[in-house]
């Protein structure tokens, strides 16, 4: 897994990359968390990322957290077929912003 930051002014956006499973979400979670304390507006883009396991979920269901208790927003861009279906079968479609 590859996470590449960019910023535009409030917005910091991760671009992910690879695989989030088990061995990956901690960096991917600590990712999240260090975005969120240089501002309170996250995209997190999934245009080149392959699979998310339950561990990945947990990670980004952590960030919505974090954005809420912050009254921030984290919003999924780009996110292909099979991680949009994983997203509708746990559940997660309904928390997440995607776009």
């Amino acid at each position: 897994m590859t996470i590449t930051e960019t910023r535009n002014g409030d917005v910091i956006q991760l671009a992910v990359e690879g695989r989030v499973d088990t061995n990956t979400s901690p960096e991917l979670q600590d990712r999240i968390l260090q975005a969120f304390q240089k501002g309170n507006q996250l995209v997190m883009d999934f245009t080149e990322l392959d699979y998310i396991s339950s561990a990945g979920l947990r990670a980004l269901l952590l960030g919505h957290k974090t954005a809420n208790s912050k009254g921030g927003k984290m919003t999924v861009i780009n996110a292909n077929d099979d991680v949009l279906e994983i997203f509708e079968d746990t559940g997660f479609s309904d928390i997440f912003i995607i776009e």
